[in-house]
């Protein structure tokens, strides 16, 4: 009875699924398989040159709605060891943030400013909070505007606002976008 294949073709084999199965725990990154960070919109089109073309860039921050701001803003900074910024009012957003550092991106931690504050309502409905939305960066969000009304996806707002960063941003509907709350960040 042999216990052990000695054939190369055995080693690969073993090898090969050695390495799929490490890649999925995360526990070895450099085994993970490469993924692109930028998309063009023509990759996402459903035929070649539809629309005009601009590039899908890195996450900016994740953004979550706290009940308790400083509650919020003391957890990451005190018991995570985070850099953690000062509260910051938006008025024309109708939230507070607080921006935690996170090295390779940022959390939002959002709580509502005023009573209309739509981050009031995600916290009637989540009364703990939680995740609200994900931000990622464009290279020109007023080309990214149009072509994405071409494609039928809706955008909450006329135009883009001027958001934490001083920067353009649009939000994308989440029944377009799988669930998911999206704004979109001039890069």
């Amino acid at each position: 009875m042999q216990f052990f294949h000695s054939s190369e073709q055995e080693t690969e084999r073993v090898t090969t699924r050695l390495e799929i199965e490490l890649r999925h725990t995360g526990l070895f990154p450099r085994l993970r398989t490469p993924v692109s960070t930028v998309r063009t919109s023509a990759s996402l089109s459903s035929h070649p040159g539809a629309g005009p073309v601009w590039n899908l860039g890195r996450l900016n921050h994740v953004a979550v709605a706290v009940p308790d701001l400083e509650k919020a803003r003391a957890f990451y900074k005190n018991v995570l060891g985070a850099e953690v910024g000062e509260p910051v009012p938006l008025p024309e957003h109708g939230v507070s943030v607080v921006f935690v550092n996170l090295g390779n991106t940022k959390m939002e931690l959002l709580h509502p400013l005023g009573s209309d504050s739509p981050i009031a309502g995600f916290l009637k409905k989540n009364k703990a909070g939680g995740m609200h939305h994900v931000c990622i960066e464009v290279d020109n969000i007023n080309v990214a505007v149009m072509d994405l009304k071409e494609k039928k996806i809706r955008i909450l707002s006329e135009e883009a606002k001027i958001g934490a960063h001083g920067k353009p941003v649009i939000f994308l509907h989440p029944s377009d976008c799988g669930g998911v709350l999206v704004e979109l960040e001039q890069a």
